[in-house]
């Protein structure tokens, strides 16, 4: 051994350490959205199961709104909400397939 070194390995060179502080700032960054003083971003993930949601529920709602003033105004009783029930369910679907797609292909 050199007369000047230490014998210890470089503090800024070990993995361990650098590991140790990712998870260190990893804890602080949760601790302060716990607390509130720190608002945690939406996910990709989160943000298609919403979008995903709100589709379905729009093409059912407005499917079945059409059908039932249609049929108000018209005097056919259920048949044109089923039907309109009916579309609104196939747009939605389709517009949930379209998107998911989309976004697996972006990736």
């Amino acid at each position: 051994m050199v007369a000047g070194e230490s014998g210890q390995d470089p503090a800024g060179e070990d993995a361990r350490i650098a590991s140790l502080e990712a998870r260190i700032a990893q804890a602080e960054h949760a601790e302060q959205v716990r607390q509130g003083t720190k608002v945690q971003q939406a996910d990709d993930g989160s943000r298609l199961g919403n979008r995903v949601l709100a589709e379905l529920i729009g093409g059912l709602v407005g499917g079945a709104l059409i059908g039932w003033v249609l049929d108000r105004l018209l005097g056919t009783s259920p048949w044109l909400l089923l039907v309109f029930l009916g579309l609104g369910i196939v747009a939605a679907f389709r517009n949930i397939i379209r998107l998911t797609t989309t976004k697996r292909s972006d990736q």
